[in-house]
C-alpha cells in the first residue's frame, strides 16, 4: 500500500506543478496584454493547487495505526 500512495503522491506533485505553470502563464498573458488585474481563473487555479498540495501532505503523513 505504501508504494501505491507514493505513486499517487508523485502524480499529485506533477499536477501541482502543472497548476503552478498555468497560473504563471495566465499572469504573463495578463501582463503582456496590459492587464492591471489578476486573471479571472488565477484564484481558482491557486485554490486547486493548494488543495492538491494539501492532499500530498495528507498522503505523506505517517500511518496512525499503532
Amino acid at each position: 500500500m505504501a508504494g501505491e500512495l507514493a505513486d499517487i503522491r508523485e502524480r499529485l506533485q506533477a499536477i501541482s506543478e502543472e497548476l503552478a505553470d498555468l497560473v504563471i502563464e495566465r499572469l504573463r498573458e495578463s501582463i503582456d496584454s496590459g492587464g492591471v488585474e489578476l486573471p479571472v481563473d488565477e484564484r481558482r487555479l491557486t485554490r486547486a493547487r493548494r488543495a492538491v498540495d494539501k492532499a500530498i501532505g495528507v498522503l505523506g503523513e505517517p500511518d496512525d495505526r499503532d
